[in-house]
């Protein structure tokens, strides 16, 4: 009996151990399939068709378009590993589109990334893993995941300008134990190096930088394009409560927002808050945006709740650091956050996410959406 554990934690030797990898086009993913086939696992890339390409879309630096499947296509060929296209348009507008939409016109800020991978890519992506008997699913996130005692915990990633836990804050218990992101002890130099000597064609592809349904980062455009009708004119307001000019719609704005009021004042003035019932938008001085007391729901542990009775860390914004806080759990799955300083620009729709640092890093506690 083998008793040494495999690369991605499992008693087994890799000749006896099929993963999927969840192939999206780019480097990353890529490199990963290429590095479980060198050392010997089963692969078997799936690749997911998530929305019809517009000519923009083609364009543009997103992932999953009509090019990246090509290109993944490709990839599995040059690797000698079975390949598959899932065609999953309509889950993806229903389950991501669809709440972008919502949730911009409710005067949010959404982030489709998390909603993707709580629903499409993990969730029917472990769905069908499953049912082709694979031991895990792999991707190329960088993510730490350490496992042991066949229990997995996530980690940021050593390289934090590469780090995507904040995007996986909703990943389930189930889901973590069978997931593994071989590329969170990594650089993204050493991804792009090991990518060159598997001579792979997509070793010098740039990263995507948009949404992926949204073409060169046009909002708007998408809001128009499913909701042609919630572009209205409303009024802005400063704190006083007084109307000081008229916007062409809220969704043109974000908590936080400076460009794009068009309403002069002594000071600069920023977005404070959207109130989408009544179609307006309050706006002040900056010294007003700074926040230190969060309310979040939808709560997702991926601990015991006892960890959240210590000082931990939180994140508010994809690209924000780790700050200071202290959680307050409440019912209905809910919390309070308290933040030890004030944090500017913290805008419902977001995700809150939990950090506690420990002697392997910084450890992915779960987390919740912000929604005041």
């Amino acid at each position: 009996m083998n008793n040494i554990l495999n690369s991605i934690g499992l008693l087994k030797k890799p000749a006896d151990t099929t993963v999927v990898v969840a192939m999206s086009g780019g480097v990353d993913s890529s490199t990963v399939a290429g590095m479980m086939k060198n050392e010997g696992y089963n692969v078997i890339g799936i690749t997911l068709k998530l929305y019809n390409d517009s000519k923009e879309v083609a364009s543009s630096k997103q992932c999953c378009s009509g090019q990246d499947i090509m290109d993944a296509k490709r990839v599995a060929q040059k690797l000698g590993i079975e390949h598959k296209i899932l065609y999953y348009q309509d889950k993806f507008k229903q389950g991501v589109i669809d709440n972008f939409v919502d949730s911009y016109l409710k005067g949010e800020t959404p982030i489709p990334c998390i909603q993707c991978n709580q629903t499409v890519k993990f969730k029917d992506l472990f769905e069908v893993s499953k049912e082709l008997k694979a031991d895990a699913l792999v991707t190329g996130h960088y993510v730490k995941s350490i496992t042991l005692d066949n229990e997995t915990n996530m980690y940021r990633a050593i390289d934090e300008n590469r780090d995507q836990s904040y995007f996986l804050f909703n990943t389930t218990r189930e889901q973590l134990n069978y997931l593994r992101f071989p590329l969170g002890g990594m650089l993204k130099d050493e991804t792009r190096s090991i990518a060159k000597k598997l001579d792979l064609n997509v070793a010098d592809k740039p990263d995507s930088q948009d949404i992926c349904f949204v073409p060169n980062g046009d909002y708007a455009s998408v809001i128009r394009k499913f909701r042609p009708d919630s572009f209205k004119k409303g009024n802005i307001k400063n704190l006083e409560g007084q109307v000081i000019g008229v916007h062409e719609g809220i969704i043109n704005f974000t908590i936080g927002q400076r460009k794009g009021i068009k309403v002069s004042d002594i000071d600069p003035l920023y977005v404070l808050k959207i109130n989408s019932d009544k179609n307006e938008i309050i706006v002040g001085p900056r010294d007003k945006l700074g926040k230190k007391n969060i309310n979040i729901n939808n709560l997702n542990l991926l601990v015991d709740k006892s960890y959240l009775s210590k000082d931990i860390f939180v994140k508010v914004r994809s690209t924000g650091r780790l700050l200071n806080a202290k959680i307050n759990l409440k019912e209905n799955n809910s919390a309070e956050v308290n933040l030890k300083d004030l944090e500017d620009g913290i805008s419902p729709g977001q995700a809150c996410v939990f950090y506690s640092l420990d002697q392997k890093g910084y450890k992915v506690l779960g987390g919740g959406w912000i929604v005041n």
